[in-house]
């Protein structure tokens, strides 16, 4: 499952803007009035400004499968990292997966994960290139069963076993991380909200949340 495009809300486009593109080094693809577009690998992210209040979403990047340790090295030259219980990084064992977490001026909070089934391996010095894709968008919902069971009756692959408060959707290459509003948000100070988010999901097409 590959996210084609993810667009997401921001009320703060230009510090957005600086950050992805001075800091992180990510292209810019397309820009308008009140929106802009990145190439993060084979995906599209695009922010779309608003003056309703401070949305701010969880996504994750998949980075090479061996690289995690460059990764985390980049990163943390470049900003803060996020803490869980005084640590800085997560070793997944059930998923196969290291993970690094930040934020971005907007408050979203960002995950570079290394997912060690990939064959994704690289030898490349690790930069901005080494994002591969979003592979991860936080979905918040009132009911996270009841919408599970929706998205698996319109084909979508269960990626994990759920709870009532948080179901992975989909495989290693996009997941949507259905969660439910007010859930802390692992290795974040802050509870999920409902904001306007669309997925562009190849092969299943868009999704609107609201």
């Amino acid at each position: 499952m590959r996210f084609v495009e993810v667009t997401l809300k921001t009320a703060e486009m230009a510090a957005l803007k600086h950050f992805y593109v001075d800091v992180l080094g990510v292209p810019v693809i397309a820009q308008g009035n009140g929106f802009v577009t990145f190439g993060i690998g084979e995906t599209k992210l695009t922010f779309e400004e608003t003056a309703e209040g401070r949305p701010f979403y969880h996504f994750a990047f998949n980075i090479p499968e061996n690289q995690f340790r460059e990764a985390k090295a980049w990163i943390s030259g470049k900003t803060a990292l996020n803490l869980e219980n005084g640590e800085d990084e997560t070793n997944s064992i059930d998923w196969n997966a290291h993970s690094v977490y930040f934020e971005d001026p907007a408050g979203n909070i960002l995950e570079l994960i290394a997912r060690h089934t990939l064959d994704n391996a690289s030898d490349a010095p690790f930069n901005a290139d080494g994002l591969l894709c979003v592979s991860e968008i936080g979905i918040v919902k009132e009911d996270v069963p009841a919408y599970v069971e929706e998205l698996e009756s319109r084909g979508f692959p269960k990626y994990r076993e759920g709870s009532s408060e948080f179901a992975p959707v989909g495989d290693e290459h996009g997941l949507l991380i259905v969660a439910k509003k007010g859930r802390r948000w692992f290795f974040a100070e802050k509870n999920a909200g409902i904001f306007p988010a669309k997925v562009h999901v190849k092969d299943f097409g868009i999704l609107e949340f609201r």
